[in-house]
């Protein structure tokens, strides 16, 4: 079958930006599988597809695409051969009713095929289904595609008829489908396929733009249209022009993936410009001015060699003027005001100190269950002196409680200020900075700006002990009350970010090597709920939850789920011991002894559990009821290993701990092979099982090691 290559493209007004890079992908994708599904593509081609996207447009290159996919065998079933035919083998009344309903008659009925099917001989009819034509086929594929987008917003607008309205993320003007260099003939949108679209708005050479075929598209595009077609292209381009304009000036820019995607998003082909502003905004934290050019601007301000932001920037233009002098005057006009309001902003929220601001927090709404941000504060500061008690360090001459109550009350204090209100993603931050300015401790200062760190993934965590004992009691206040009054995440809806808020308290208590024992800690932050906790159940769901999470987050990091099994199944409350606990256990599965006495522990739990009310670890072996020369033995081994392995356990040294089980694994293997557990005297029978319970104890320090057995 003959192929050539297919272009789609759909020309629309400006796409919205932050949404452009999802809708490019996912048009493409979804357009090549649908074809797939219909023949008319080989599966393997997938991965040569070419997905473009610009501000006005959405396209997709599919390789080598079939005009006519191939025609395929199909079997249909019919029915048991008992029910369709008669004793002499004539078609029954319902046979010949499901073959008219199949577009065949009775003439077909030496052509049918007998097959076993389940325990009845049943009747199929074997034909061939004719391979779907291109036009269909794209037809439907484009349907479905347009269907799937992940459009954020719709819109609602009418066609040129000015009767029909149609619904699609931005009003939709054109249509390309060529199959090589032949048009195909499908519609959407109100639109017909053509070959003709459209370039840049102001430096397009021609307009329309008629496409040759279908491999002309990218280049037509580039040199009549003035456009770079591929997202990923202009993007390259664009940081290529970035780099070098920030290097004529010995500058960086600052580093933002997500604003060079939306950038990308905004132009068709990028032009880098360097701008300035006056020196003096350069009073104002860096933080401020370095938002406000990315959020309101989409500028990308510069960097020196030590990270320290410059008057200088560089903004991206959709236009290359002979003279670009009227473009950067006019983006070094628009941005002044903007740099003045977070001067004055800045100037004005300096003339009062924070500690002013913390009685104005009883006036704002934190939760409508959970009360005021004034009340959540007393909250965070409560379990916060509870965690800094129980570390009891020494800062500069103060205490750590001292200072971690002092950065508690003050941390959300910076919401009430105006730098804050214009940009939230600023709070923390500029709480530091004043605390700076109000002349307040360092370590208290940098524990406002840490108290909310971990943000996300791979995010710092806080700089001192102060910023950590802060920042584990907001989200452990967070965790409690959200969980104390039910907004739990549920499925992949986690309003409240519980997720991260609990793997920031695992990072804390594992990174940093805390001494503090989790199920303590939240049982310190439920107690601070007071009678806001409603939910009894609480403190014990929000440990099962940071177990879980805690559980995710170290499979993420290569452990085997029968390693994180075997640790957690203990719920060791100190996390800080984890990470030795897991290397402890992978050092034991490397060793020969591993996988017999893994199993044997298996063995020893499930008689254990099936034991008449279990067994006591605690309870005295009688020397004088062991009977048998393995069980003797197996005791003498416990005397002398078990001593080694309680050592190195309460060393914090758990491999040495586990490795020292080894020398268990004959007497135990001899153990079970020679001696009855279940022994009819009953005195022998409790004996044995006191034994089997000590060695279950000497075994299960570190982890369960029933979980590593195959």
């Amino acid at each position: 079958m003959n192929t050539k290559n297919l272009l789609v493209e759909l020309f629309v007004e400006e796409l919205p930006p932050k949404a452009l890079k999802k809708l490019g992908e996912a048009f493409g994708e979804a357009l090549a599988v649908g074809l797939v599904e219909q023949g008319l593509v080989d599966r393997n081609e997938l991965s040569r597809v070419t997905k473009f996207a610009s501000p006005r447009r959405l396209a997709v290159l599919v390789p080598k695409v079939q005009s006519r996919a191939d025609d395929k065998p199909v079997r249909q079933k019919l029915m048991p051969v008992s029910v369709a035919l008669t004793a002499d083998g004539q078609a029954t009344p319902a046979l010949l009713k499901k073959l008219a309903a199949l577009g065949a008659d009775a003439s077909v009925l030496p052509h049918l095929k007998r097959a076993v099917d389940g325990k009845a001989e049943t009747l199929f009819l074997d034909s061939t289904q004719p391979g779907v034509t291109l036009a269909d086929g794209l037809q439907k594929a484009l349907d479905e595609a347009l269907a799937k987008l992940p459009i954020p917003k719709v819109m609602t607008y009418q066609l040129a008829d000015g009767w029909s309205s149609v619904n699609f993320v931005r009003p939709a003007h054109g249509l390309v489908a060529l199959h090589g260099a032949d048009v195909v003939p499908v519609r959407t949108l109100g639109l017909v396929a053509g070959r003709e679209t459209h370039g840049h708005r102001f430096e397009a050479a021609h307009d329309p733009i008629v496409l040759h075929d279908a491999d002309s598209y990218a280049s037509q595009l580039a040199e009549h249209g003035a456009v770079i077609a591929g997202f990923a292209e202009r993007r390259a381009e664009l940081v290529r022009q970035l780099q070098a304009a920030a290097a004529r000036q010995g500058l960086k820019p600052v580093e933002d993936e997500a604003l060079l995607d939306e950038v990308t998003a905004l132009v068709e082909r990028p032009n880098v410009l360097l701008c300035r502003f006056e020196p003096e905004f350069l009073q104002v934290p860096q933080e401020c001015l370095i938002l406000t050019m990315k959020a309101n601007q989409k500028y990308f301000p510069l960097l020196d060699a030590a990270g320290k932001l410059t008057n200088q920037f560089l903004i991206v233009s959709n236009i290359r003027p002979d003279d670009p002098s009227r473009v950067i005057e006019g983006n070094e006009r628009v941005v002044r005001p903007r740099l003045a309001d977070a001067k004055f902003f800045f100037d004005q929220d300096r003339k009062k100190p924070l500690a002013d601001r913390v009685a104005g927090l009883a006036k704002v709404v934190y939760h409508g269950k959970l009360g005021t941000q004034g009340e959540r504060v007393e909250r965070v500061r409560h379990i916060a002196r509870g965690i800094a008690e129980q570390l009891g360090l020494q800062l500069g001459g103060e205490t750590l409680a001292a200072q971690a109550d002092q950065a508690a009350q003050l941390a959300k204090a910076d919401l009430l200020t105006d730098m804050v209100g214009e940009f939230p993603e600023l709070q923390g931050i500029m709480g530091a900075y004043y605390a700076r300015h109000d002349g307040l401790a360092p370590a208290v200062a940098d524990a406002i700006e840490d108290h909310y760190k971990p943000r996300f993934a791979g995010d710092a965590l806080p700089r001192n002990p102060v910023g950590t004992v802060v920042a584990l009691a907001d989200k452990l206040e967070t965790l409690a009350g959200l969980f104390g009054i039910g907004q739990l995440p549920t499925g992949d809806k986690d309003p409240f970010a519980l997720r991260r808020h609990a793997l920031g308290v695992i990072r804390m208590l594992v990174e940093r090597e805390l001494p503090l024992q989790l199920d303590a800690l939240v049982a310190a932050a439920a107690q601070a709920m007071g009678p806001l906790l409603t939910d009894k159940l609480a403190a014990a769901n929000l440990l099962d939850f940071i177990y879980e999470r805690l559980a995710g987050s170290l499979r993420e990091q290569g452990y085997s789920a029968q390693e994180v099994e075997a640790v957690l199944s203990l719920r060791p409350v100190r996390l800080a011991d984890i990470p030795k606990r897991l290397a402890a256990v992978r050092a034991f599965a490397a060793l020969p002894e591993a996988a017999s006495l893994a199993a044997a522990n298996k063995r020893v739990s499930n008689i254990l559990k099936k034991s008449e009310g279990g067994a006591d670890a605690g309870a005295e072996v009688n020397t004088g009821l062991l009977k048998e020369p393995a069980e003797a033995a197996l005791y003498e081994a416990l005397q002398a290993v078990a001593p080694r392995a309680d050592a190195g356990f309460t060393a914090g040294d758990y491999t040495g701990s586990l490795q020292a089980l080894a020398a268990l694994k004959a007497p135990v293997d001899a153990f079970f092979d020679d001696v009855m557990v279940n022994a009819e005297d009953a005195a022998l029978r409790a004996n044995r099982l006191a034994l089997l319970a000590r060695l279950h104890a000497a075994m299960n320090r570190v982890a369960d090691l029933s979980r590593l057995a195959a």
